[in-house]
């Protein structure tokens, strides 16, 4: 019988049950105290977790309540009764019609797997400081909703809106959860539920971040640095806020913390530094399923029923959407790629994680690297990212501790069976055999998942370094290798990003960058990062150069000497930066349809010398038409080839300097889509997001950040966009930690937040 498209239920199904109610702190209510710094920031201070988080959840709420009440109504599954079925959600990373992300979003909270997980003890369920945590954060929120009412919200987006309310417990949990599902479950809403919107099925975005932890070789003063450059979407519930939170002899973190989350991602404490970047790793796998008539499949010859389960869906005029489900013992039944012989389950690594919160707040109490890593083998949730981190001894750690399925490298030649679709071409598995499940560590805190002693892991001296770039590269005086392919593959190309990355480090360590002496303090390591290069522009400049020198067509040569004259640096004022860009980008395209795609590259990759390959620029007729075309854009369109940066991106009407991926910056930016006629991209969306430069001294930490997008989503906030403006011109915020630099800010703000009895 061949299965109809049907959407798909999570596994782990069983009745929801309602979520425990808030508890407050023993002896009377939640309290804490919000101070305020430059540019808003707040420093929460409070006696116990659950005050702590009554006072981080009021400060969010005064800053971006709308944010995360549009996004509770995503993990509820009710877009569609408010905004209409075909509507786009409002996820950042990867937007699918209401519908789709109501079918999904119902059929989580219809398994059961938070409130499951909720009844398990930690490391598996969270901790009794974290649920004080997310209980105050949930009653901060709803109280400052209650002192402003619906009506009188500061933010117009949602100002009245009826789709406002307050927010529980389950909200949050699922929020966590959603957020370890972030690269993989929650990026397949449309394979699961086979409900592609108009212009649909659309790819993730390119992963983005950059991260480096310096030791005590590479600084000038014998100290841990960290710099952290993540590069998250700069809209929705997935940018960061910046924020402090302090116990007093219990915690005291500060960093960048996303959205609706009650602990810092990225930061610092008085004696310890970290960060993150998106890795290569799988973080699920695929399941084909050898069907047996009806809806049941067989494994190991014996018939197994899928299980289902019945989703509604209110639309906007009342009526009720209904779907069908349905599950395997691997996990959801994928609506795609169904034949009369097969099905597919997605099998998710993260399905049932919450232990990356309690990760994040154990590292944040760490008092040393060692205490760092400990935490990350106590829990081992990071869903989906490395970790660089350093201390006051100046040790540098680099890790890929996220979680990833138990499949050997043996296991997945095996066990290989073909993709069922285009974009899940990776580890597709035999699920007709249980010889192809997942298999077990004993140092794994659960079943199904490489342990720590797998886990590739770098600790030097001098540096580690990551821009997303697979783990092989960490240090290149100490390639990492034989580790399971599942961590990703050695031997292949950088991409340009990482190797101006690396070559960033390398010139700051001899000193040839024109930055004086050799090693890295905190003022070089901030004029390191605001360099802007254009690493595809320096590899190629030569040779492009002297192809223009025989190019006769006068518009090109007005382009060349356009190029000639760059600095090759995406600053506000690159004349130039944006012609390079826009000829790059058409590089390797066919010339003509039906032509295969070919590498612009003179000196293809060589995996002996990566840190130098690929490298030159062919002269070929199709690179030569891509420059041509490119200059004819500018001038068909009257833009001046000299059109900069400054002039070209934006964000909040503020000029936003850097480049691409593709072309080799460093803290890339990404607009909304191509360079319009007038000369100006779309909105910038994705970049640099929550920049922080630390120092740690045996004197106490000494910090730099900027916060690009600005604290507050609210355009009509006063720090809706000054960070931005302050980014734009490469400025950084000296950080306030201690109590006296926070209380020697002459723009201080302090309140004090009660629990209303």
């Amino acid at each position: 019988m061949k299965l109809r498209p049907l959407v798909v239920a999570l596994a782990l199904l069983a009745p929801a049950v309602p979520a425990a109610p808030a508890t407050a702190a023993a002896g009377g209510g939640y309290s804490a105290t919000i101070r305020r710094t430059e540019y808003g920031i707040p420093h929460i201070t409070a006696k116990d977790y659950g005050g702590l988080g009554f006072g981080y959840g009021y400060a969010f709420a005064q800053d971006n309540l709308c944010t995360l009440a549009s996004w509770v109504v995503t993990l509820r599954g009710e877009r569609s009764r408010y905004f209409g079925p075909e509507a786009e959600s409002d996820d950042p990373a990867k937007p699918v019609a209401d519908l789709a992300s109501d079918v999904y979003y119902k059929s989580i909270a219809g398994s059961g797997v938070v409130p499951r997980l909720l009844a398990r003890p930690a490391p598996v369920g969270p901790s009794a400081e974290l649920r004080r945590l997310v209980d105050g954060y949930v009653a901060g929120y709803n109280r400052y909703l209650e002192d402003t009412g619906v009506a009188n919200l500061p933010d117009p987006r949602c100002r009245g809106k009826a789709w406002v309310g307050p927010i529980s417990a389950t909200d949050m949990w699922t929020n966590l959860l959603d957020l370890s599902r972030m690269a993989s479950g929650s990026s397949l809403k449309e394979a699961i539920t086979g409900m592609a919107g108009p212009g649909k099925p659309r790819p993730m975005p390119a992963a983005g971040s950059n991260a480096w932890a310096l030791g005590r070789t590479a600084t000038r003063d014998g100290g841990g640095m960290v710099l952290a450059d993540p590069h998250f979407p700069w809209q929705g519930i997935r940018r960061f806020y910046q924020v402090q939170l302090t116990i007093p002899g219990v915690l005291d973190v500060s960093g960048g913390s996303l959205y609706g989350t009650p602990v810092v991602q990225i930061g610092h404490n008085a004696k310890v530094a970290w960060t993150h970047t998106v890795t290569h790793a799988q973080h699920f796998t695929v399941y084909r399923l050898a069907l047996a008539g009806g809806h049941s499949y067989t494994v190991d010859g014996r018939v197994e029923p899928m299980g289902e389960q019945e989703v509604e869906v209110t639309l906007p005029d009342g009526t009720v959407s209904q779907h069908t489900l349905l599950t395997s013992r691997y996990g959801p039944v994928l609506a795609v790629g169904q034949s009369d012989e097969a099905a597919y389950a997605l099998a998710d690594a993260n399905a049932a994680n919450l232990r990356a919160a309690d990760e994040w707040l154990a590292m944040a109490r760490a008092g040393s690297l060692d205490e760092l890593r400990a935490a990350q083998r106590t829990y081992q949730g990071m869903p989906f990212v490395h970790t660089l981190a350093t201390d006051v001894s100046g040790t540098a750690y680099f890790a890929d501790t996220s979680v990833v399925p138990h499949v050997t490298d043996a296991e997945a030649e095996r066990c290989a069976k073909p993709s069922p679709v285009p974009g899940l071409d990776a580890y597709v598995l035999d699920g007709s055999t249980s010889a192809c499940l997942w298999g077990r560590d004993g140092d794994a805190v659960v079943p199904g998942i490489f342990g720590p002693a797998k886990q590739p892991a770098l600790i030097r001296a001098d540096y580690v370094a990551n821009s997303n770039n697979t783990y092989w590269m960490t240090n290149p005086a100490k390639p990492l290798t034989g580790y399971p392919t599942a961590y990703g593959k050695t031997g292949t190309d950088l991409q340009p990003r990482p190797r101006v990355s690396l070559d960033m480090i390398a010139q700051r360590l001899s000193g040839a960058d024109g930055l004086g002496a050799p090693g890295f303090t905190l003022d070089t390591l901030q004029a390191t990062v605001r360099g802007k290069r254009d690493l595809t522009f320096e590899l190629m400049r030569d040779d492009l150069l002297k192809m223009c020198d025989t190019d006769s067509r006068n518009d090109v040569r007005e382009g060349c000497r356009t190029l000639e004259k760059w600095d090759g640096r995406a600053t506000l004022d690159g004349a130039g930066a944006i012609l390079w860009r826009e000829f790059f980008t058409r590089l390797g395209r066919p010339v003509k349809a039906g032509d295969p795609p070919y590498s612009p590259w003179r000196l293809p990759f060589d995996p002996a010398h990566p840190l130098t390959t690929p490298r030159g620029l062919k002269d070929v007729p199709a690179v030569r038409q891509a420059l041509a075309d490119a200059v004819e854009f500018f001038r068909s369109n009257g833009i001046p080839l000299t059109l900069t940066p400054g002039q070209a991106q934006s964000y909040a009407s503020i000029p936003i300097p850097g480049c691409t991926e593709g072309e080799g910056c460093f803290d890339r930016v990404r607009t909304g889509g191509p360079l319009g006629t007038d000369g100006r991209y779309p909105e910038v969306d994705t970049g640099s997001s929550f920049m922080m430069a630390v120092e740690l001294t045996l004197a106490g930490p000494r910090t730099r950040t900027v916060l690009t997008y600005s604290l507050s989503a609210n355009p009509a906030s006063p720090h809706h966009a000054d960070q931005t403006a302050l980014f734009s011109r490469g400025g950084w915020v000296t950080e306030r930690f201690t109590a006296a630099e926070i209380a020697a800010d002459p723009h201080l703000e302090t309140v004090t937040v009660h629990e209303r009895r």
